[in-house]
């Protein structure tokens, strides 16, 4: 960790949406130690070693809400990686990690991983044993006898209000940060169709009641609007996916603060796959409702529900010339939020959701310097984000594409 202050830079304000020219950013022991006018800040920290970003656009670093570093999809691709052995599968996660870090996502959330190797993978980043971004994980999602991705190691089959509410402490005893819960089918599921009910009321009520005694939240994979209702109502956090909503539903999830993570690249990523050998029906099945998808995202746009970034795909996967990551805010922004509520949408908001807006998602003093840099204003364009070529996590310089020596 190297005290600096970083200069020749406009800073991305993505709290006010307005960007700071001619500013300054000191850092020491990896915190925002004064954010400001370039002539204030060098008064008081012209003594630490000046670093020129030659110009840049300096924004928080990415926050993705829908990740899996042991995604296995239908298919040759996915079939590889559910053979790999826990070591393998260790080192593929850890690399996963890495690659995301360096493509400007300095914080995920996990929703569903194998075999719980998420929870070393976590605590190996934050030891400094390898490098990838600050990870908040729900461990194994929970998931009906048979229901939504049950072939896995990275789901838990539960039946009853007693099986949910072992799942979910299951899942806290292992270190969870928050509860995932597969209430309805999906793309990947052969056997379901994307509307197919998979909890009854209590067990779903088991869950929710059970996460937030503990002070968890719950996040859904979910898609028709019935079952996303009912959910809401009994206090569900957050929706994942909602490829099916209606604007009464969009309306209730704006009213009880039940956030969206949208995955909009995924019903639009034919290419991703291809790649990955995905068969014929999972193709048909996502690009299908890639229509109604974009229908019930501007739903929840129009009924004031809150955004979150997330991809679904690995974060980290270059796709139609960019990351995964980018591409899905590329595709929040063009669909309706614009390019400033985007990136708002992939730092600030969901550091929010997380509980941790005190440490990350904006660059103010106090914060940890999770950092990126790009030569385009990403609130005129989201595609700026294409040319980030600068990231620092926790003051740790870890990509330069100007400047090869780096801190890790």
């Amino acid at each position: 960790m190297v005290n600096r202050l970083l200069v020749d830079l406009s800073v991305v304000d993505v709290v006010s949406g307005d960007i700071r020219p001619n500013s300054a950013v000191a850092i020491v022991d990896g915190v925002i130690a004064a954010v400001g006018a370039r002539d204030s800040v060098e008064t008081q920290w012209g003594d630490l070693p000046a670093v020129s970003l030659g110009g840049a656009y300096l924004s928080p670093g990415l926050v993705n809400m829908h990740t899996h570093f042991s995604l296995s999809l239908p298919g040759p691709g996915g079939d590889a990686v559910s053979a790999m052995t826990a070591h393998e599968l260790a080192l593929y996660m850890a690399d996963g990690a890495r690659r995301t870090l360096l493509e400007g996502v300095t914080t995920v959330r996990c929703v569903a991983e194998k075999d719980h190797a998420d929870f070393a993978l976590r605590d190996a980043i934050a030891a400094g044993r390898t490098i990838g971004p600050r990870i908040f994980t729900a461990g194994r999602a929970l998931v009906c006898t048979g229901g939504h991705g049950f072939e896995g190691t990275d789901t838990l089959e539960c039946d009853g209000p007693v099986g949910f509410r072992h799942g979910v402490r299951s899942q806290l005893k292992a270190g969870a940060d928050l509860i995932k819960v597969m209430i309805s089918g999906g793309i990947a599921g052969e056997h379901e169709a994307i509307a197919t009910p998979q909890l009854a009321a209590d067990e779903l009520e088991a869950v929710l009641e059970t996460a937030h005694a503990w002070g968890k939240k719950v996040t859904a994979h979910a898609g028709p609007a019935p079952i996303i209702l009912q959910a809401v109502e009994l206090g569900l956090d957050c929706v994942e996916h909602g490829y099916q909503l209606t604007p009464e539903v969009a309306a209730a999830m704006a009213a009880q603060g039940t956030a969206l993570v949208p995955t909009l690249v995924v019903t639009r990523a034919s290419a991703f796959f291809d790649q990955l050998g995905v068969p014929a029906w999972m193709q048909q099945r996502s690009l299908g409702a890639g229509p109604q998808h974009v229908e019930s995202y501007r739903m929840a746009l129009d009924a004031g529900v809150t955004i979150l970034m997330g991809s679904d795909m690995p974060p980290f996967w270059r796709f139609e010339g960019t990351s995964a990551s980018v591409r899905e805010i590329e595709h929040m922004s063009d669909f309706g939020l614009g390019p400033a509520a985007a990136l708002k949408a992939a730092t600030i908001d969901p550091a929010a959701w997380l509980g941790a807006d005190a440490e990350v998602g904006s660059i103010e003093v106090g914060k940890r310097a999770d950092l990126i840099a790009m030569d385009s204003d990403p609130l005129a364009d989201s595609a700026a984000l294409r040319g980030i070529r600068w990231v620092m996590i926790e003051g740790d310089l870890v990509r330069d594409d100007k400047n090869a020596v780096l801190d890790v």
